[in-house]
């Protein structure tokens, strides 16, 4: 009988995809690539929710459809992974071989990203406050109460690096092992060294001038084909995207959402009021704030599904180029630093309502600038290296949470809700990256408002 009711979840998900698949073939006459992401993201919800009415998140059948529902979605992600240095690569030493202030507009990206943060973790600092979110009372089970102990006994090798130590992570030491993304400012590594690449090229332009040439056709070479897998990969988003909703749904606990609703609603209240705050410092900027919105759905509707802003990178860089008009080394650096500096979600908001929300179990007043200014000040220095991929947000609050000495073992109390903010926050990691790069881009003159205002203009993947 369980296997009935697996084959019967498996023939409603082939056909969402089938029905998708017939979606793209009509895309030229009606269905552009965002209606079908929406589309897409409807259908998962839709079949997520139905499988939750009708068999509930325990039974036996969902736990054996789920690897198989999910499965493409995660061949998807580790697609756009695997791509993702080797686009950082080409287009940050590349992006040095054309520019020369490249080191001028990471400064501005990077003081953007963090000023941002502090503002972010600011609006989540007064959300808690007026939600009244307090730890107090609150119970934790086994999984809470394990995760807890789990957290406390990594707090020590993560709260360990001084300062100095912190910034000497920002430098390999070994390329192919950052390569591999074995660190949580792995990435940041590999484009400080593509940057010395870039600028070592320079270097013989004068006296090797037909090395330079071929160097420089060598990485444009390279960065076409890169860019064609991108597209390649792209194409496939939302078979993608449905796959991991429906997935995330069926398996979604509605018993722990319940219990802790009041903090999922004053999460959502903070990211909304950072996602407003962004389109108002891209409308002082220059920008149209709706056609920001019309051009990045796709782009935030995938990080909302995957919860990688890593995994989300090729999707940005592409968008930030071929839709949004910036030039290929802002959008490259706006987006790599902003999968690991000053996320605003899962660096800032995250950690800083946690705080306010542990504050009052050790007596201590959360609105009390004495409280709040060393709060403020240390979300924005640990904002540095969180990594952009899953468990980015509980790095970044465990940091925040042993620098002020609060417990950090309360943090557990989140873990059963953990995926379903952690979507929202990914969002706006990924929202605050490019608007980082717009923000730069017009500062230093690097973006074609022609392309940005052009309502016509959609990535090569809408077109194959």
């Amino acid at each position: 009988m369980h296997l009935f009711w697996t084959i019967v979840i498996l023939a409603f998900y082939v056909a969402g995809l089938v029905f998708l698949f017939a979606l793209s073939k009509t895309k030229k006459r009606r269905f552009k690539f965002a209606t079908r992401v929406f589309i897409a993201l409807g259908i998962g919800l839709l079949l997520g929710f139905a499988s939750q009415f009708v068999f509930g998140t325990d039974y036996f059948s969902v736990g054996q459809a789920v690897p198989w529902i999910k499965m493409f979605g995660n061949i998807y992600i580790a697609f756009l992974k695997v791509i993702t240095i080797p686009l950082v690569i080409v287009s940050i030493i590349g992006a040095v071989l054309r520019s020369t202030n490249l080191g001028k507009i990471a400064t501005i990206v990077i003081v953007i990203l963090v000023i941002t943060a502090t503002v972010a973790a600011m609006v989540g600092l007064l959300t808690s406050a007026a939600f009244n979110l307090s730890a107090e009372g609150l119970t934790m089970g086994s999984e809470e109460e394990s995760r807890g102990d789990y957290f406390v006994s990594t707090a020590d090798t993560q709260t360990k690096m001084t300062v100095p130590e912190r910034i000497e992570s920002l430098f390999s030491s070994n390329i192919f092992f950052d390569m591999s993304g074995s660190r949580s400012s792995s990435t940041i590594a590999v484009v400080i060294f593509c940057m010395f690449i870039g600028i070592a090229a320079n270097g013989i332009r004068k006296k090797h001038p037909e090395h330079f040439e071929k160097f420089k056709t060598i990485i444009e070479v390279i960065q076409s084909v890169v860019m064609r897998m991108v597209t390649l990969v792209i194409r496939m988003t939302p078979y993608a995207i449905f796959s991991i909703i429906m997935a995330t749904v069926m398996t979604t606990n509605g018993k722990a959402i319940s219990q802790l609703l009041i903090f999922i609603i004053a999460s959502y209240v903070a990211i909304i009021l950072m996602f407003i705050i962004h389109l108002c410092i891209l409308m002082f900027a220059g920008y149209s704030p709706v056609t920001y919105v019309k051009k990045m759905i796709p782009v935030l509707v995938f990080a909302f599904t995957s919860r990688t802003s890593m995994g989300t990178l090729p999707l940005t860089i592409d968008t930030s180029t071929k839709k949004l008009g910036l030039e290929p080394g802002v959008a490259s650096l706006a987006g790599t630093f902003g999968t690991s500096i000053g996320q605003n979600g899962c660096a800032a908001i995250y950690p800083a309502m946690l705080a306010v929300m542990i504050a009052p179990t050790v007596g201590l007043n959360a609105m009390s600038p004495s409280f709040f200014i060393p709060l403020l000040f240390i979300i924005a220095l640990t904002s540095f290296g969180i990594a952009g991929v899953g468990g980015g947000a509980t790095y970044a609050a465990i940091l925040v949470l042993s620098s002020m000495g609060l417990p950090i073992e309360l943090a557990g109390l989140l873990v059963s809700i953990e995926p379903l903010i952690d979507m929202a926050r990914t969002a706006l990691n990924v929202s605050d990256s490019v608007v980082s790069g717009l923000v730069t881009a017009k500062i230093t003159k690097n973006v074609n408002m022609t392309i940005y205002n052009d309502k016509t203009v959609e990535s090569d993947a809408t077109e194959l």
